[in-house]
Formats: C-alpha cells, sequence, structure tokens
C-alpha cells in the first residue's frame, strides 16, 4: 500500500483516469437524456447499445436492494442518472 499523500503510480493513474473518463461519458449520456427525454433518437440508440440492440420493457428490476421495480426502461435509467448510480443494472 502507498503511504496516504504520495502520487500514484504510472498504473494507478491509468485506472484513475479510466474511470473518470467512464464516468464522464455516462454523466454526459445522462444530461443527453435529461436535455431530450427517452424518446429521443441518440438516447434511443444509446439505450440499445447498453441492451445488445433492444431497449427493454417493462416492468424492469434492478440490483438495487429489494430489486424495485420501474416501469420501463427509460425510468431506470432516468433514476441511475438521478442517483449518480452511473452502472447500476438491472
Amino acid at each position: 500500500a502507498q503511504q496516504p499523500g504520495t502520487p500514484l503510480s504510472d498504473q494507478e493513474y491509468h485506472k484513475f483516469f479510466k474511470f473518470l473518463q467512464i464516468t464522464i461519458q455516462a454523466s454526459t449520456a445522462c444530461h443527453l437524456r435529461e436535455l431530450y427525454g427517452c424518446k429521443n433518437s441518440l438516447v434511443q440508440r444509446l439505450d440499445e447499445y447498453e441492451n445488445h440492440g433492444a431497449i427493454p420493457s417493462g416492468p424492469i428490476c434492478s440490483e438495487l436492494p429489494g430489486n424495485p421495480l420501474f416501469h420501463n426502461f427509460c425510468t431506470f435509467s432516468l433514476y441511475r442518472c438521478i442517483m449518480k448510480k452511473y452502472f447500476l443494472k438491472v
């Protein structure tokens, strides 16, 4: 383990910035969703990409404790955006 206050190693910096880049991309996708809604063609393409080519129909169960249900994938995605739980899965 590194001493507190010391810089990250090259490998640790790579992991750190990779995480930031992914988080920024997820945040940008959320911003698009909030601006244009789930019916926007770009947002729908992102949803399809995330789900291997098809947007799941509702209801949607998540990995959240107690497996709460969401009416549809759009509602689930908006929840992830609002809560900043970008990598939460159905």
